[in-house]
């Protein structure tokens, strides 16, 4: 019997093995998860053989691009109103720009720059692409607190943050996405919060309790779907500490929750949700960094389940 996550108008069913490798290949895991229009489903894995994999909405595997561009610590993938690809590495330093096909069109870094100088970039995390001006915004990450603005063309605009827990300041931003009206949207994830800013950087609210913001996107319903990481140093293992996935609405309120207390490989559960994407009929696409987080530090290691398809009911 399927498993169903969710209640009231956001119900899903989970869709067990949707993902149709090639014979031998594995995703190793899936830090970044994006959909285009129509409704291909892109993942960018740790595989470094095949870190961009296309599937239809199937299942079906399509296509394979990336090898020798990325290292093994690919971050984030977002996919434009122009269906540009865009992918964050922060092994690399860089944000790298493709066509649907796999044609390398820009890049972006490359040389880190020095560890919290708010310069870019210094192991960025995510970038997304404002559907009303183009603009590109980028969270950089590990070894800064920033958020850097470009132009389409690639060209420096302006950066805002900085370390700290006050409003406008960030501990390891992971995630931006950007709506219609240039709000954009932060994952600051070691403050357990989203903060929301104009197109300069002026802050404009803050949306506390959610544990460790890694996903964000924009779904096409208008609602915030964020991917929620498990348990901090000293709490592993700990049951309800993250590991699920949490869908707000523009104003911050929080309308649906889901994911096992317990995390696991299981139907319904999580174990480190790191990228989220929505298609058009709803059904919600969850990558996870269950390998760094888990699977590493198992006797022998070995890698977990680091990607969930739910379709809306």
């Amino acid at each position: 019997m399927a498993v169903t996550l969710g209640d009231g108008d956001f119900r899903y069913e989970v869709v067990e093995g949707w993902e149709q490798l090639p014979e031998g290949v594995t995703l190793r895991e899936t830090p970044g998860v994006a959909v285009n229009s129509r409704d291909e489903v892109f993942l960018l894995t740790r595989n470094t053989d095949y870190p961009v994999m296309v599937f239809d909405q199937q299942g079906s595997f399509l296509r394979s691009f990336g090898r020798g561009v990325f290292d093994a610590r690919t971050h984030g993938m977002f996919i434009g109103a122009d269906e540009a690809v865009w992918c964050v590495d922060d092994g690399t330093h860089s944000i790298t720009k493709w066509s649907q096909e796999g044609e390398l069109l820009l890049t972006l870094g490359g040389d880190p720059a020095p560890i919290w100088s708010g310069a870019p970039f210094n192991r960025p995390t995510h970038a997304a692409v404002s559907p009303a001006s183009g603009d590109l915004y980028i969270t950089d990450g590990y070894g800064n607190s920033n958020v850097h603005r470009y132009t389409a063309e690639g060209e420096h605009v302006l950066s805002w943050g900085g370390p700290g827990i006050d409003a406008g300041q960030f501990i390891r931003p992971h995630n931006v996405a950007v709506d219609e009206e240039d709000r954009v949207y932060v994952a600051d994830r070691e403050a357990h919060r989203v903060q929301v800013f104009d197109s300069e950087g002026n802050f404009i609210e803050m949306w506390n309790n959610i544990h460790r913001p890694d996903g964000m996107v924009l779904g096409p319903d208008g609602n915030i779907y964020i991917g929620e990481l498990n348990g901090m140093g000293g709490m592993e293992g700990c049951p309800g500490l993250g590991h699920r996935v949490s869908i707000l609405s523009r104003g911050g309120d929080l309308l649906a929750r889901f994911g096992d207390e317990e995390e696991g490989e299981g139907p319904g559960q999580f174990i480190a949700p790191h990228g989220v994407a929505v298609d058009s009929h709803g059904d919600i696409y969850v990558g996870e960094v269950s390998f760094s987080i888990v699977g590493r530090t198992l006797d022998p290691p070995r890698e977990l389940k680091s990607f969930t398809k739910l379709r809306r009911l």
